[in-house]
């Protein structure tokens, strides 16, 4: 099984450790609502465990894979709005996701997910790598 199909199948299942299993220790991951990304794997686990408690009827619907990126793309809903993203996820030499990408739509469920996930991840500390 690949990496791309153990982190889909960990996420589904709502089990964070194994996603962590699957994270390289510096890895990179690009939110859609910050600028400058979050950086190290104890973060984004932090962050991954705040979007699923904001993240409700989550599924993912779609992959797709070319030049060394799986793409999985998921619905979910944020109180009343529905949702639509993109997790694009990239490797490294060891296998391990060294880049990890969210993208979301429409701008309607964008934006109550900023506003809970900034309050969220203010209150547990995570940062992202501005200077």
């Amino acid at each position: 099984m690949s990496t791309a199909q153990r982190f889909r199948a960990a996420v589904q299942n709502g089990d964070i450790g194994a996603v962590a299993e699957l994270l390289a220790a510096d890895i990179v991951f690009h939110s859609p609502v910050t600028f400058h990304p979050f950086v190290g794997r104890e973060t984004v686990v932090g962050l991954l465990e705040q979007v699923a408690q904001v993240f409700e009827d989550f599924r993912y619907t779609d992959e797709l894979q070319a030049g060394g990126a799986h793409a999985l793309i998921f619905c979910a809903r944020v109180g009343d709005r529905e949702i639509e993203g993109i997790d694009l996820l990239r490797f490294d030499e060891h296998g391990l996701i060294c880049d990890f990408t969210v993208m979301l739509r429409p701008l309607s469920g964008l934006i109550p997910f900023a506003q809970e996930m900034g309050e969220r991840a203010a209150s547990q500390g995570l940062q992202t790598s501005r200077p």
